[in-house]
């Protein structure tokens, strides 16, 4: 691949990030957040609405911080890929991969935490394998307090200390360990046996797309059974498995384990050119035709992200789509100022917030 050729994709992943930051309207979720939460999300989503929202657009005014931090996660991804691989080539088809998951496109464009985790993450991996010691604790520090289900990502940290005999590292995830215990953090376990392991699929699928998704497991089992386990790894296969054993009994927030699997990539492209450069090039054409498959389903998958809004407008069954929930109270509110209705009674739930984002409240509160 051709560096105009990766010049080109950052400028169409900015575009289309900035273009979904700017007109996708607020989402439940965000919505619950802004005026209920008190935590970091909603801060930088205040700051931005009131500092911001006035120039730059109420819907991106919320967003603009999160929209950077994806802008950041995809950079340092870039720079942690060419410390893995040889050609430059491979870091620019790494990086594409990345930034077109529909996790990443989603997650840079609506308020959540794990954009915020991601760079964290990245920053933490590069600067472990620069050496650069003296800001890890720093990072660690920042994830703790930042993200209640980052205890996966001390317990891979303490497992590759403990294996590759790095003392300093096993001692210092330890300590933030017995903090989660002492503090009561970290993920919430419960329930009983369920149904929600297939589930879990079904939302790796979404972040990864389909096909990338079976190779990101595949990837992941061939390399716990015969290749070498980088501190990379650890983290992917700790978040992996940690999240299939929870769905045993419980339902599974994708966010918590998202920032953690979707770093994988460079281990996935990995694999992928020694399965491909080992092979006569008359033997490489199998894998190369199913690697233009893969790419395929990604890109469709990522226009499906893209794209929602038109698909909902042509949708001849709008109640099944996936972008319901945020589009139906942004038209309801416009419909109702256009016909002066001041107020709406009967939202319920996280929809209630969506109107009143839009200046429409219950009628006993008007």
């Amino acid at each position: 691949m051709k560096k105009q050729h990766f010049l080109l994709a950052i400028f169409f992943y900015v575009s289309a990030s900035l273009y979904l930051a700017v007109t996708t309207p607020i989402s439940p979720h965000e919505a619950k957040i802004f005026y209920t939460s008190e935590d970091l999300l909603s801060t930088l989503m205040h700051w931005g609405y009131t500092f911001l929202g006035g120039f730059l657009g109420g819907f991106f005014g919320l967003r603009f911080f999160f929209v950077l931090s994806g802008f950041l996660a995809v950079s340092l991804f870039y720079e942690m890929s060419k410390r893995y691989f040889d050609k430059r080539e491979d870091a620019y088809v790494a990086t594409i991969l990345f930034m077109f998951l529909p996790g990443i496109l989603t997650a840079t464009t609506l308020v959540n935490v794990a954009i915020l985790v991601l760079p964290l993450v990245l920053l933490f991996v590069l600067m472990y394998e620069r050496k650069s010691f003296w800001i890890l604790p720093f990072i660690m520090l920042a994830l703790f307090f930042i993200h209640d289900a980052s205890i996966i990502f001390f317990v891979a940290l303490l497992l590759y200390g403990m294996v590759h005999k790095d003392k300093k590292l096993a001692i210092a995830s330890s300590a933030f360990l017995i903090a989660f215990v002492y503090l009561a953090k970290g993920i919430e376990i419960g329930g009983g046996p369920s149904g929600h392991f297939v589930e879990i699929f079904g939302l790796y699928a979404s972040v990864f797309s389909p096909l990338l998704f079976l190779y990101f497991f595949y990837a992941m089992y061939r390399i716990l059974l015969r290749e070498k386990k980088t501190l990379l790894w650890y983290i992917s296969f700790t978040a992996l498995a940690f999240s299939l054993l929870l769905s045993l009994r419980q339902r599974v927030s994708i966010t918590d384990f998202a920032p953690y699997v979707m770093i994988s990539i460079v281990l996935m492209l990995d694999i992928y050119n020694k399965s491909v450069r080992v092979r006569l090039p008359e033997f490489q054409k199998r894998y190369k035709r199913a690697f233009v498959v893969v790419m395929v389903f990604l890109g469709l998958s990522a226009s499906l992200i893209i794209l929602h809004k038109v698909t909902y407008i042509l949708s001849s069954n709008s109640d099944k789509h996936f972008a319901k929930q945020i589009y139906e109270p942004y038209y309801l509110a416009k419909s109702l100022k256009e016909e002066a209705v001041p107020c709406y009674e009967g939202a319920q739930g996280r929809r209630r917030y969506q109107l009143r984002y839009y200046d429409i409240l219950p009628c006993g509160n008007y």
